[in-house]
């Protein structure tokens, strides 16, 4: 196996491992997730991918616009109900003994140690190790991937930039363990971030 990747634990005779990956917007989130998917083979368990068509749909029904993500109904009504999806979904990979990686903004799920310790305990107890990860960006590079990937969901944001700045906080960190990721445009290459990541989970499992 080569130094810092992780296999499936069929493939390596580790147990399999599960990569939660946040990021606020913009970020890179998805982008990392895709380089980790690359080194390890593991699948990828994307939010967006696996909820948006019936969100927008969702969203529509109840009269507001399908790309809404910022109003008090998608947030209390909608978005706990994506990322209950997403977890189900984690934790049946779990079940059959895979370790995804799973990418979403997690914020809100990041803040709460509850949360963490419910869903680490969720994944361990069927066999699979967890890892948090964060990936940090500044607010230029941030807003330029926003422009290029051009998606309306992020219309609001880009409409009011300094407005949505304000509601959050770009020192945020996950309130337990996790590794931190750099993706400014300043910053080294993911691949090697992520290289350096695995041999780290490789290491202390």
């Amino acid at each position: 196996m080569r130094s810092g990747v992780v296999r499936p634990a069929a493939r390596t005779g580790r147990p399999p491992h599960a990569f939660l990956v946040g990021g606020y917007a913009g970020s890179g989130k998805s982008e990392f997730g895709r380089v980790l998917s690359r080194l390890t083979g593991a699948p990828i368990i994307d939010k967006d991918t696996i909820t948006r068509p019936v969100v927008e749909t969702a969203l529509e029904v109840m009269g507001l616009p399908p790309h809404d993500r910022d109003s008090e109904v998608y947030l209390e009504r909608v978005r706990p109900r994506e990322y209950e999806a997403l977890i189900d979904a984690t934790l049946e990979n779990a079940e059959v003994g895979v370790g995804p990686i799973v990418t979403a903004p997690f914020v809100r799920e990041f803040g709460d140690k509850a949360w963490i310790e419910r869903v680490t305990t969720q994944l361990r107890t069927r066999g699979v190790g967890v890892t948090l990860v964060w990936v940090d960006c500044d607010v230029e590079t941030m807003h330029t991937y926003l422009r290029r990937r051009g998606a309306a969901r992020d219309s609001i944001k880009l409409g009011d930039w300094d407005g949505y700045l304000s509601k959050i906080n770009v020192d945020f960190r996950p309130k337990a363990e996790h590794l931190v990721i750099n993706n400014s445009a300043s910053s080294e290459p993911l691949q090697a971030q992520a290289m350096r990541l695995l041999a780290n989970v490789v290491e202390h499992a």
